[in-house]
């Protein structure tokens, strides 16, 4: 079944070369069913890629969904020009109003700065708080990861001596959750992030449970206990080739690096990534599309129940009123 996405998007060329099943919105208007409706905050400066890769993996299930995508205002995208930010993207005052099934919230270049310091803030802090009464699913990404945890529960995120830097073995802590079925035990990630979120920190929240971990890159995944929000600390969506592109990209600007772990064949860049992470990258999307969001979802969705996250952990931020 397709994703639903503008008919001048420039993914949906691309994902039609690929066999795969996207639906205009032309032809949307003709399907007399509910499409799963989900709104993603795209905060990575390359739009375009990040779009593409998201709707891969959110295209490769038999649910129709509708992707509204969303940018902030306090801080524009100097990798976008206005007027495609202006025909793709919407902004919070244009989607306030509505309520979705699902949200994602992707990761940004701004692990390294206080979460106060970064420009769209308390931006991101209003979102968040407006999604706990009219997002029912919410995925989030890698340093988005990082903000929703600090937002919602206090939990802080803490420097690494260097960057976490390839692609890493994790373990299913949690095996019966939906989320991990079909997962193996032992299964592959990427990671590129200069910081880290500790397990001690999260075992201090009864709300939340680890589902996943890496003995070398730490947490993988972490849950609310009522699964409403996810928190991811990789990048399942990555392409074969984005982690060989952030690497050739910091040697090119001269800064310290090391070539990424476990990802080239042999060790050598000249001999290119081999992909050990697609299988379960794709179930983790295709997991949460089905059990998080369609399965559970209120058809109205003016019926959407609160999150439990309205009452955050006494260490986290002064929340923002809507």
């Amino acid at each position: 079944m397709p994703v639903k996405i503008s008919d001048a998007l420039p993914a949906r060329s691309i994902l039609e070369q690929e066999n795969i099943f996207v639906m205009t919105e032309k032809r949307a208007i003709s399907q007399d069913i509910r499409p799963l409706r989900l709104l993603i905050l795209n905060l990575m400066p390359l739009k375009t890629s990040t779009e593409t890769s998201l709707l891969r993996r959110l295209s490769n299930t038999p649910l129709q969904i509708e992707v509204d995508f969303l940018r902030t205002e306090t801080y524009i995208s100097r990798h976008a020009s206005a007027e495609y930010l202006e025909e793709f993207y919407k902004t919070f005052d244009e989607v306030k109003t509505h309520s979705y099934d699902g949200m994602i919230i992707t990761g940004a270049p701004v692990e390294t700065m206080e979460f106060e310091d970064v420009e769209y803030w308390d931006e991101l802090c209003t979102i968040m708080e407006w999604a706990a009464n009219h997002v029912f699913a919410n995925l989030f990404l890698c340093w988005g990861a990082q903000a929703g945890l600090y937002y919602h529960y206090g939990i802080k995120k803490y420097p690494l001596e260097k960057k976490m830097f390839g692609i890493f073995e994790h373990q299913v802590q949690i095996p019966n959750m939906p989320l991990l079925r079909g997962f193996d035990e032992m299964f592959n990630a990427p990671h590129s992030r200069h910081t880290e979120v500790r397990e001690s920190d999260i075992a201090t929240v009864d709300d939340l449970e680890i589902l996943a971990t890496s003995d070398e890159a730490g947490l993988y995944i972490v849950s609310s206990k009522d699964d409403r929000q996810i928190f991811v600390f990789g990048h399942p969506e990555y392409e074969a080739d984005t982690l060989d592109s952030e690497y050739r990209r910091d040697l090119e600007r001269g800064l310290s690096i090391e070539m990424p772990k476990n990802y080239y064949k042999d060790n050598d860049p000249g001999q290119g990534p081999k992909v050990t992470w697609y299988s379960h990258a794709q179930l983790l999307y295709t997991n949460w599309l089905n059990y998080y969001v369609y399965q559970t979802t209120p058809f109205d969705l003016d019926l959407l129940p609160e999150s439990h996250t309205k009452n955050p952990s006494p260490a986290a931020p002064k929340r923002l009123k809507t």
